[in-house]
């Protein structure tokens, strides 16, 4: 039996702590008052009958006691967030023909998982799944060949289409890691470091082009990269230097160690990404369905990608609607 005491919210801000070292970096990642998570882990200890955290170190450490207890905690939590985002499908069933789109840049991880959960909750279910870019998608939701979409947008209305929003993707600035320039002497080219671009037709380089240039930046580039890998393991390389998003630097998971971030200097840009659906669609499916992808990003991108850019917190976040 659970000892009385121990409950999933001080065991998330016990893994918040032991991430960071930092009760207000705890704070900032769980939305709760400095006092508060101190309160927590404190209920949590006097629960579990043990110290859990060095209070004397700064950072501050896990015990002996916290990192067994961490190790344990955190595939508990990982199993709730997975049941979590399994059970919002639950309407699915009536269906007998989806056809979804989704984001690129998802293929790594959540497109897997979104469409396991999915096909599990559509017995008989004619059920389709496609990864394209946002723009490609958006178009073919407009065109009927897609009944839902999930992407990134430009901020736009799209005419006959429901948008349901899902998550804030902030631009961020990723140089190689031992390169220590600054933001304003990277956007001014004093760096010596050359600007690696998204390829051109892409839809978050139109976003990156439009930025640059409300601020009079003129960033001159020899590589267009379509891939969004291949650009990140050309900054990881030392060739240069690029703007992205949180989703994109997260999604580069293996180069992380070779790669270092910082926001972006001038005005705070982002991307939003949404689901789309056509206006005729009636019933509750499309949330169903956004509701279950908030719970994959929030899970598997959003949480550990702000365990180690806390300077994110509170600015890449999900969306609810």
């Amino acid at each position: 039996m659970i000892k009385k005491g121990v409950t999933l919210r001080g065991i998330e801000v016990f893994e918040a702590l032991a991430g960071r070292g930092s009760v207000a970096h705890a704070a900032a990642m769980t939305g709760l008052s400095q006092p508060a998570v101190s309160q927590q882990i404190s209920n949590l200890e006097a629960a579990v009958g043990a110290k859990l955290i060095d209070h004397s170190c700064r950072p501050m450490r896990l015990t002996a006691a916290g990192e067994t207890f961490l190790r344990h905690s955190s595939l508990a939590l990982a199993h709730v967030r997975q049941a979590q985002s399994e059970l919002t499908v639950m309407d699915l069933v009536s269906l007998t023909d989806l056809h979804l789109g989704v984001i690129d840049d998802f293929d790594n991880d959540l497109t897997p998982r979104l469409a396991t959960i999915l096909a599990d909750s559509m017995a008989g279910c004619r059920f389709r799944m496609v990864t394209d870019s946002s723009k490609r998608l958006l178009q073919a939701v407009q065109d009927k060949a897609l009944h839902i979409a999930i992407t990134a947008t430009d901020g736009d209305a799209k005419e006959g289409l429901i948008e349901i929003p899902l998550a804030r993707d902030p631009f961020i600035i990723v140089v190689p890691a031992e390169i220590e320039a600054d933001g304003a002497d990277l956007l001014g080219g004093r760096s010596g470091l050359p600007f690696l671009r998204y390829e051109a037709d892409q839809l978050i380089a139109g976003q990156i082009s439009n930025q640059l240039s409300r601020h009079n930046i003129n960033l001159t580039s020899q590589f267009e990269i379509g891939s969004h890998l291949a650009l990140m393991a050309m900054v990881a390389r030392g060739i240069g230097w690029t703007i992205t998003t949180s989703f994109g630097y997260c999604r580069a998971q293996r180069f992380h160690s070779q790669l270092a971030t910082q926001p972006f200097p001038t005005a705070e840009f982002s991307r939003q990404i949404s689901l789309f659906a056509g206006s005729d669609w009636t019933g509750s499916v499309p949330h169903d369905i956004a509701d279950t992808m908030r719970q994959l990003l929030h899970t598997h991108m959003i949480a550990p990608t702000l365990a180690q850019l806390t300077w994110l917190a509170g600015r890449f976040k999900i969306l609810e609607t």
